[in-house]
């Protein structure tokens, strides 16, 4: 009996790790001080802790002077109202400073691992102008950019790049960013 119930979850196991067969690579090098700065969300996995957006989603990234990075992710929600979300990020080894943990949890619970949760930069242009930012589950997935919007073929070729990671790029959802309708008198 106890045989067959290890076959059964050496089994699962296998099953598991044979759907996340592309292995997700990250952005080599990053560059904390150029990532830093306001991005805006152009599209991204529908997600529970997302819901209640509806648009002009984004995310500023602070330098702290501990080294970590204050996350503030603003978006606005059904009733035209701003939410806004502050987070910590940190950097858990030096020489892949693009797999970063993020927590949103209060800060007396820092110590349970669960509440940090992996960002990875998975794709970023060279001028940091356009960034994807996904986990190694391939489970959530959003695509960043300095502005709030970027040119459809930068787009498309970025959902490519996605899919060769594993990522299905069939589920991501263009973010409505409002900012894009209002005036530059409206500023």
């Amino acid at each position: 009996m106890i045989r067959r119930l290890f076959s059964f979850v050496v089994l699962l196991m296998l099953h598991a790790t044979s759907s996340h067969a592309e292995a997700v690579t990250v952005v080599t090098d990053l560059d904390l001080n150029r990532y830093t700065g306001k991005w805006f969300e152009i599209a991204r996995f529908p997600n529970k802790f997302q819901k209640q957006c509806v648009s002009d989603v984004s995310a500023s990234y602070v330098t702290r002077t501990d080294g970590n990075i204050e996350v503030i992710n603003r978006c606005k929600n059904a009733a035209g109202l701003i939410e806004e979300a502050i987070g910590r990020a940190r950097v858990p080894d030096p020489e892949i400073t693009a797999k970063l943990k993020v927590r949103f949890a209060p800060r007396w619970l820092t110590w349970l691992p669960m509440v940090w949760a992996d960002y990875w930069v998975v794709d970023l242009a060279p001028d940091y102008s356009v960034a994807a930012v996904g986990d190694p589950t391939k489970k959530y997935l959003w695509i960043l950019s300095r502005t709030p919007a970027i040119a459809e073929p930068v787009y498309q070729a970025l959902k490519k790049r996605l899919v060769v990671q594993g990522y299905d790029a069939d589920k991501l959802v263009l973010t409505p960013q409002e900012v894009m309708k209002q005036s530059p008198a409206s500023h």
